[in-house]
Formats: structure tokens, sequence, C-alpha cells
């Protein structure tokens, strides 16, 4: 812990002792967010855990635009902590985090602060949230704090065309290797208990690409694969930069799919093992709230799709098993309104795509990057195919979705020995 603290803040931790409920917020050039997501957290702890010694630690990345700054200024405003009866001090500890950049790198720094301070409930929360209340902090905190559940993966509501890397690859498969029914298993905020928190930093993954990238997805499929017990919290609305998928998303697919991938290795022995999924409960009331309209360009995505099939064959052929890149052949008409990517062969995709990566067929980055022409052709034609259904339709064609993710998991099995 001591190489990874700065002085100021061991003191700090010295100067606290023992903390019961600890809420970390990772942040990076935030400032014109992080005061408003500060006090609410701040509310809710005052409001929801009145008499629990909390600590509040802000995880900055090297912010060059008063982030720290704002943190300071938002926890020294008493009228934030709105309650009229005595409370104990929240503690603050403003630090930056050493090590790779990026998320992990905050989230390490974190739980080392959970582990000294021997803290029995944590929850982490974006530093650009717009959305969050005071309610979030209780429903993060409680499962946790009273001891019925390890970890809390949130649960939003969402406009149908948001979160479409969630909804087409880590739900489905999370679901189908590790038999958990977690919605949105890389949501952004996260409850943890303090045992889960010193298990997640005695890990080997602080100097690699998951903790760079991942560390959403690892968090989540580490509680699941371990067994720990999870729950779901339902926040409403998560109000963030809504991405058109054809534009900005294929970054994230390298990631978020790379950490899926480097994680069912590790996890083989308990994945091969699954063989069907159960529930995890909902904490909060399941309520209907309004969702951010999220714009989609079809015909460009199926343009990435077909642009794929002309440059990308011979590096499909290497990934691909026969039939499955034959009726990628198969399935790019010149009329983009007609598109549709069947669900099974979809789901072979994935498969082979998890195997080529097992065995190493290809560069790993090259692989991963192979697959977003794929992933924008079957985001297009889930987007044809529900254009004009409703919220509850959308999702049973998600449930349907993971369902065949499990019926077709013997196929990944059988192929991966």
């Amino acid at each position: 812990m001591e190489q990874l603290l700065y002085e100021p803040v061991l003191e700090r931790l010295e100067e606290i002792g023992k903390a019961d409920i600890l809420i970390g917020i990772p942040s990076y050039n935030n400032a014109g967010t992080i005061g408003g997501v500060v006090k609410t957290v701040a509310s809710g702890l005052a409001t929801f855990f009145p008499r629990a010694q909390s600590v509040i630690v802000n995880s900055d990345g090297g912010s060059q635009d008063g982030t720290p700054q704002v943190v300071q200024a938002a926890l020294e405003d008493e009228s934030t902590l709105l309650v009229q009866h005595p409370v104990p001090p929240i503690y603050k500890i403003i630090t930056p985090y050493h090590g790779i950049p990026g998320k992990g790198s905050a989230f390490r720094t974190i739980f080392n602060i959970a582990d000294a301070l021997q803290v029995q409930a944590c929850a982490v929360v974006d530093a650009d949230l717009r959305s969050i209340t005071p309610e979030w902090v209780e429903r993060l905190i409680r499962p946790v704090y009273e001891g019925r559940f390890d970890y809390v993966a949130p649960l939003y509501r969402r406009h149908k065309y948001d979160g479409t890397i969630t909804n087409s690859i880590v739900y489905p498969m999370t679901r189908a290797l590790y038999g958990q029914q977690i919605r949105q298993p890389i949501g952004g905020e996260f409850g943890f208990s303090g045992k889960l928190a010193a298990l997640y930093l005695a890990k080997p993954v602080w100097e690699t690409d998951v903790a760079r990238f991942g560390i959403d997805i690892w968090m989540t499929i580490t509680a699941a694969a371990e067994r720990y017990r999870i729950c779901q919290a339902f926040l409403g609305a998560k109000v963030h930069e809504h991405k058109d998928p054809g534009l900005h998303l294929s970054g994230m697919l390298v990631q978020v799919v790379g950490s899926l991938f480097s994680l069912m290795e590790e996890y083989a022995n308990v994945w091969h093992t699954t063989q069907a999924s159960s529930p995890v409960p909902i904490v909060g009331p399941l309520q209907e709230v309004e969702v951010e309209h999220v714009s989609v360009n079809v015909e460009r995505m199926v343009d990435a799709f077909k642009q794929g099939i002309r440059d990308l064959l011979p590096i499909w052929e290497t990934i691909l098993a026969s039939d499955t890149l034959a009726e990628l052949r198969r399935i790019a008409p010149p009329d983009p309104e007609k598109f549709r990517f069947p669900m099974d062969l979809w789901i072979s995709v994935i498969y082979d795509f998890a195997l080529a990566y097992h065995h190493r067929v290809l560069h790993l980055e090259h692989l991963l990057k192979a697959l977003t022409p794929l992933y924008l052709g079957r985001t297009a034609s889930f987007v044809l195919e529900t254009q004009e259904s409703g919220h509850q339709q959308v999702e049973e064609v998600i449930e349907t979705v993971a369902e065949r993710f499990e019926a077709m998991k013997p196929y990944l099995v059988a192929r991966w020995r």
C-alpha cells in the first residue's frame, strides 16, 4: 500500500483510523460535473447512513481543469448535507493515482484505501454523472452494509439503442459463461464489500490491459466466477454522453471484448462446468423513467459491414469456421433496409472469435479490431428488426439472444479444448 499512496494520504488514513463506508469517485478533467456528484454522494450518506463513519475518496488521474479543487469546495459546503439530526463527519481524501493511466489504476487506489480503513461497504460512481440521486448511494451500499450481498451491479433503464455492446455481447456472454443474469455488467456504478475489495487488490492484473481498459467487466466477472453473492440495484435512467455505434464504439469494443476473452482464460474451469443461468435479485422498485433519445445511422453501419466483407475476408478466414464465413458472405444485400444478420450466425461469430483468441491464431489486437464490422452489421440488423418495438419488446429480443447464447454454448466448450 505504501508504494501506491502518497505520504499525505497515508497520514490522512492514520488520522481516520477505520471507517464503515467508502464511496470512490475516479476522475480525470471532470470539473464541470464532479461537484454535483460529490454533493449528491455526501447527501446520500448523511441521509441514509447517518451513524456510519463514511469516507469519500476522489482518485484523480492528473486533471488540469481544477477537478480536485471542485471536490474540496463541494465537501466544505455544509448545505449539501440534507439532514436535521447530528451526523458523524464525512471524511474526504483527494489523491492522485500511480501506475498505468486509466480507470483501473484509479480503482486500485480506492481498493487500497478501503483495505487500509477496513471498510465494510464500498461503492464507486462515475464523475461525469448528471442523473445521480441520493437514493443511488443507498441502493449501492445498503445490500452490502447489511451483509446480504458482496457485490451490487447497477440496473439502468436505457434507450433501446444505448448500450449495444452490452446487449449484443457482454450481457449474453457473461450470462452463458458464468450462470448469472447480470443485465448490465459494465454499467460504471458498483457496490462491493471490503472483503471483495481486498480480493480485487490481491489479483495480479494491475499492470495489464484488463486493469487499463476493462476494470468494470473484470470486477463483475471476478465476483460471479468466484461465487460471491450478487444483486442488482435499479438506479433509473443514466444520463451520460450517448454515442452512435457506427461512429464511436469500435475502441470500446476492442477493450471490453478483449477483457471478456482474457477472463475466459482465467476462469475456463468455472464456465466449462456452468450449465444454466439464474436470475439475480433486484434491489429498489422498478419504475418507468424517461430516457434520452439515441440516434443511429443504419446505412453507415451496413456499409461498414460490407466494407469488411471486401477487405477482411483473408483475416476472417483465419478466425471463423467455414460455414460461418459462407453464411456471412450471403447476407450483404445492396439495400440496407433489407439487411438482416441472423441471431444464431452472430452467436457463432462471437464464439469463433473467442476460440481464435484462445488459440492465438492472430495478433490479439488485430483479431479484436476485425470484429468491429461484424458488430456494426449485427447492430444495424437489430435496429432494423426493432425500430417499431417498445422497450419491453426489445428486452424480450435481448433475452432471446441470451437464451440462444446459452443453448449454443456446447459449441464453444467442445472446441475450446
